[in-house]
């Protein structure tokens, strides 16, 4: 029992080793405690930073797309006003050629508009067919092997807007049979 005792005698800490220990834990405890919540201080910040430039990231992209609608729109307000006054002309008084000749010069006017924001109109007769432009609703026969893959008719042009394809053009492509 007595070499038990001072096992146990010498394990156990004195009291004037344990006292600066545990100050110095507190402090490092207290210094550690501090970083935790500058940290989380810094981690919230960064979050509530994040958030404000996601939501005005998501309003200047809004309100860019506002804009070029509003730049579309106001280069097409000439040519709606012309419309305008072809559908207001009284039928009496002006003869059926003005009126297409007319609506020719608006059509023409609509596309010069359109063709300065990055409009395009697909009609590819006589060219060769592409699946990312066109939509092929039927094939007719090729005359000959030269005119495998062509256009023989558009029947709906397609539209293309700054390389991006709004609608493909509906065709009939020429296939040659080997005949």
């Amino acid at each position: 029992m007595t070499d038990s005792m001072s096992n146990a005698d010498e394990l156990a800490p004195a009291s004037d080793d344990l006292a600066p220990e545990t100050a110095t834990d507190a402090a490092s405890g207290d210094d550690r405690q501090r970083e935790i919540d500058d940290l989380k201080d810094k981690h919230l910040r960064l979050a509530a930073e994040y958030d404000n430039f996601r939501r005005r990231a998501v309003k200047e992209r809004q309100e860019a797309g506002w804009r070029a609608q509003g730049e579309l729109v106001r280069g097409l307000i000439d040519a709606l006003d012309d419309l305008t006054r072809f559908a207001n002309v009284d039928p009496s008084t002006v003869d059926s050629k003005t009126v297409i000749d007319g609506i020719a010069l608006v059509e023409k006017k609509l596309f010069k508009s359109l063709a300065g924001h990055g409009f395009e109109v697909v009609n590819p007769t006589g060219h060769a067919f592409d699946p990312n432009l066109h939509e092929a609703v039927s094939t007719a026969p090729a005359g000959c092997a030269e005119e495998d893959g062509q256009v023989a008719i558009c029947f709906q042009a397609g539209y293309v807007i700054n390389g991006h394809v709004l609608r493909p053009a509906r065709v009939i492509v020429k296939q040659w049979s080997g005949n």
